[in-house]
């Protein structure tokens, strides 16, 4: 594969953006203090950043409209080659620029507290001068929030104030003076070895604003460091974990929005999955298949607050919500309202770009195996379940059994409802696990239902998903379309059928370590990251180690130089598709990771 965009050690900045003002996906970072994310380019340009939360409308927003979204520029005057990494255990980025004068380093931090999350949002950049002399320029240009607000600019004293909707800015800068005009606030200055000097954002939404000193900013940034790497010791203790499984974790770890426990399914919206076909979408949200993986893969790496949060809220969102588990609500617990396009151009003017989801009211079968999977997740930790979570389950498991039979919008949230094979699967292994917990006395119900409809869901799978002229478990019942999705029944089946089908879709929807979700998406979009390492796992649960460890080999060096990965990936060029980070290309590739490490033996 030829992998023209990734970045590699010393890349010149030259050309990197296009003419119209984009860069490509793959030249972005991630940082985050545990309510936004914030995306910065390669060039020292943070191209996205809502405030407060990360799905809020965002204050700077030049990925998808370079003209008048906003960004926070930080880069030499002279042109630069560049190395960037995150510091080791962190989300905290250095990025080093290397001209012909001077080197310099500049580290981005979304910083928190002594007490964990800050009440208002704190950028911080500092740049540090290693060698020579290097003429740096900054500035900080809000944008018009999706064309409902025009930026302004005010000072208080000597520390300019921008001001976009109900979103105030403070911008601090320490070793240097900001220069302020009607919309934006700019500055400059020489680096020298051992030199320091600081530009910080403060950032809150319909509250007053707060004017921190540049020593307690400074303060607060070393702080981050040590509170990230804190946090990667916790996942690592009493086990070796491989620095790519790391990173992924710490990347959602980002994802988790710390107010309320909830799990972000990617930071942006809008991100094309194709070139070719309009497929942008909003997934600022939190769905509940992403959270119950999430906990189930933070529980194997040791930790627990976020798992006990994520859980929790989950359960509570749904004993609120109805006979059915949403397929996804807001990142605040609510039910989102339909979607909205705007008139950005969107990213290399690829739009739509859209505000909000319209599938939170699909009938998705396979939630009730992710609600399932997350509840044994956390039984299996030794937890206990409250009385009325433990009944909202069992209500759950009832409300299954009524509706497996039906069709539904499957996991690709596809407009057809068919009786997809995936979902059944995932039916499936809700009854099989409920009919298990009530065994063991953590649920109350009908169990011997639970286990007899278990039965007659695998009874249909085997009958009306298998296809002969295919060789595998198919897309949906009936048909001979092959769809990725059904790697993650390996639980379901790991007889002959299943060897089959994972040799079946490696086959025919493979583009080298890559696979399309599904039948007649190599026409439509890029290849999903989430579905290769799927694959990884399917293999060593079927005990193919050796073709599981060289396919990973071949997947890892896919992640962009700072070990992110986004939605898609184009085989041909290696080009990032779709919104990132993505938390189900993390999750999948941790939860390989993981299970490559847990099973040393097969």
């Amino acid at each position: 594969m030829t992998d023209t965009c990734a970045p590699g050690p010393g890349i010149p900045l030259t050309g990197r953006r296009s003419p119209d003002g984009y860069l490509p996906l793959r030249d972005y970072a991630a940082i985050g203090d545990g309510r936004t994310v914030g995306l910065v380019g390669i060039d020292g340009r943070i191209d996205w950043l809502p405030v407060p939360d990360l799905n809020s409308e965002p204050a700077f927003a030049a990925l998808l409209d370079a003209g008048r979204g906003g960004w926070i520029g930080m880069a030499p005057e002279a042109p630069a080659v560049v190395e960037r990494r995150y510091v080791d255990g962190t989300n905290v980025l250095e990025t080093t620029f290397r001209t012909a004068a001077g080197t310099v380093r500049v580290t981005d931090s979304l910083n928190s507290g002594v007490a964990g999350r800050l009440p208002w949002t704190e950028l911080a950049r500092r740049v540090e001068g290693v060698d020579g002399t290097v003429p740096m320029r900054w500035a900080v240009r809000p944008g018009d929030q999706w064309r409902t607000s025009a930026p302004w600019a005010a000072r208080r004293g000597d520390d300019p104030v921008l001001r976009v909707g109900t979103v105030q800015l403070a911008v601090r800068g320490e070793g240097h003076q900001p220069r302020t005009d009607d919309r934006s606030v700019t500055g400059a200055f020489t680096t020298a070895p051992g030199s320091r000097h600081l530009l910080a954002v403060v950032g809150v939404d319909d509250q007053p604003v707060p004017l921190p000193g540049a020593v307690h900013i400074e303060d607060r940034l070393d702080l981050s460091v040590e509170s990230w790497q804190r946090w990667s010791a916790s996942c690592s203790r009493g086990r070796e974990i491989p620095p790519d499984a790391l990173r992924s974790a710490l990347a959602l770890k980002l994802l988790i929005h710390s107010p309320t426990g909830t799990v972000a399914a990617a930071a942006t919206t809008s991100l094309p999955e194709s070139r070719i076909v309009a497929k942008n979408y909003d997934y600022r949200y939190t769905w509940l298949r992403d959270t119950a993986y999430t906990v189930a893969a933070l529980q194997r790496l040791g930790v627990r607050e976020e798992v006990h949060a994520a859980t929790t809220r989950l359960l509570a969102t749904v004993t609120d919500d109805g006979p059915e588990p949403p397929p996804f609500t807001t990142l605040q617990g609510t039910a989102p309202g339909g979607r909205r396009e705007t008139d950005l151009p969107g990213w290399c003017g690829i739009g739509p770009v859209g505000i909000g989801n319209d599938a939170a009211h699909q009938l998705q079968l396979g939630v009730f195996g992710d609600l399932l999977s997350l509840v044994d997740s956390y039984l299996a930790a030794g937890h206990v379940l409250d009385a009325v979570s433990a009944e909202t389950v069992a209500r759950m498991l009832d409300r299954c059994c009524d509706l497996w039979r039906n069709p539904d919008a499957g996991i690709w949230e596809l407009p057809h409802r068919r009786h997809y094979t995936s979902s059944k699967m995932g039916a499936w292994h809700a009854l099989t696990v409920g009919a298990r917990l009530a065994d063991a006395g953590h649920l109350s119900g009908a169990a011997d239902r639970w286990r007899a409809e278990a039965a007659a869901v695998a009874e249909f799978i085997h009958r009306e998903c298998w296809s002969d002229a295919a060789g595998a478990f198919t897309g949906y019942a009936g048909s001979d379309q092959l769809d990725a999705s059904v790697l993650l029944g390996h639980d379901f089946d790991r007889g002959e059928r299943m060897h089959r089908t994972v040799d079946a879709v490696r086959a025919r929807l493979g583009r080298g370590p890559l696979l399309y979700r599904y039948a007649g998406m190599d026409r439509e979009e890029g290849c999903f990251v989430a579905c290769s390492f799927w694959l990884v796992t399917a293999l060593v649960k079927l005990d193919r180690r050796d073709e599981a460890e060289e396919l990973m080999a071949q997947l890892l060096p896919l992640a962009n130089d700072v070990g992110l990965f986004a939605e898609m990936i184009d085989p041909n060029t290696g080009e990032f598709l779709g919104n990132l980070p993505q938390a189900l290309s993390h999750l999948a590739h941790l939860d390989a990771a993981l299970t490559l490490a847990d099973h040393p033996e097969l």
